[in-house]
């Protein structure tokens, strides 16, 4: 019988293989409690024992113990600098043949938008970006790619017109975009990177890890791009001491690689 919480990362992780340990304590709890709740199971195991059983259970909590908020463009002046100073560096460095990662992308919103600011430099059928993601649901909600008016309102007026066709109150982005996207499942904890990175984009997702955590995803980050590549985090995920990882920060939120370690 499952008597805590240390019983209970035990149960998930041989159910589902995502290791609890990794994320901070209080907020996984506060979310798995509000989970609990909702079913009015009474403790750790009879939810454990639901959790094998009902397949709607256990996609329930995928989705609800990941984190899924996203948004397209999410902080503007960042993908300003993408576009000016980040994107013409790595063309000059590597050519347009670029490898590009969209690592926790959620629900697409993220390598829908890198897709969207490539074009200005290169035709669509040029443009190929991998997008991972733990959560094998959210990855088959990106594909569809059908997003409310809240989640784009960040969308230049110039692709919103071209690349998005509004159905009812909702928009679908155009085929042509998602055409310059592999969606794949994949677990930053566990699974093996992708090879040969020119820029991995990993944004508002490493917040909710513990320290040891992040320590080993940004050795895995560094391994993971070409020399002199880049990694693009979110607004509140700075890197302190990224000289440990052999990344030097090249302008806020954006860290080039200097050497593998």
């Amino acid at each position: 019988m499952i008597t805590n919480y240390e019983g209970f990362k035990a149960e998930v992780f041989k159910i589902t293989t995502i290791d609890l340990s990794a994320y901070k304590e209080r907020q996984m709890k506060r979310r798995l409690d509000s989970l609990i709740k909702k079913h009015k199971f009474t403790n750790y195991d009879e939810y454990v024992k639901a959790l094998k059983e009902k397949k709607d259970i256990y996609e329930e909590f995928i989705t609800y113990m990941t984190i899924n908020v996203s948004e397209f463009f999410r902080n503007t002046n960042q993908w300003e600098v993408l576009e000016k100073e980040i994107l013409p560096y790595l063309f000059k460095k590597f050519n347009k043949n670029i490898t590009i990662w969209s690592a926790a992308c959620s629900t697409g919103d993220e390598p829908y938008s890198l897709a969207m600011v490539l074009s200005k430099f290169m035709p669509l059928s040029k443009i190929k970006i991998i997008a991972t993601d733990l959560d094998d649901q959210i990855l088959s909600k990106a594909k569809v790619g059908l997003y409310n008016e809240k989640s784009i309102v960040g969308v230049p007026k110039e692709f919103k017109t071209k690349y998005f066709e509004k159905i009812g109150s909702s928009y679908k982005v155009s085929d042509e975009i998602k055409r310059c996207i592999q969606f794949k499942q994949h677990n930053l904890l566990k699974d093996s990177y992708p090879k040969n990175v020119d820029l991995i984009v990993c944004r508002n997702v490493l917040i909710y890890f513990t320290e040891e955590a992040k320590d080993e995803i940004y050795k895995n980050f560094n391994k993971s791009l070409n020399n002199e590549g880049v990694l693009f985090v979110g607004s509140t995920e700075q890197i302190i001491q990224s000289q440990k990882y052999n990344f030097e920060s090249e302008y806020t939120f954006f860290y080039k690689k200097n050497g593998n370690l």
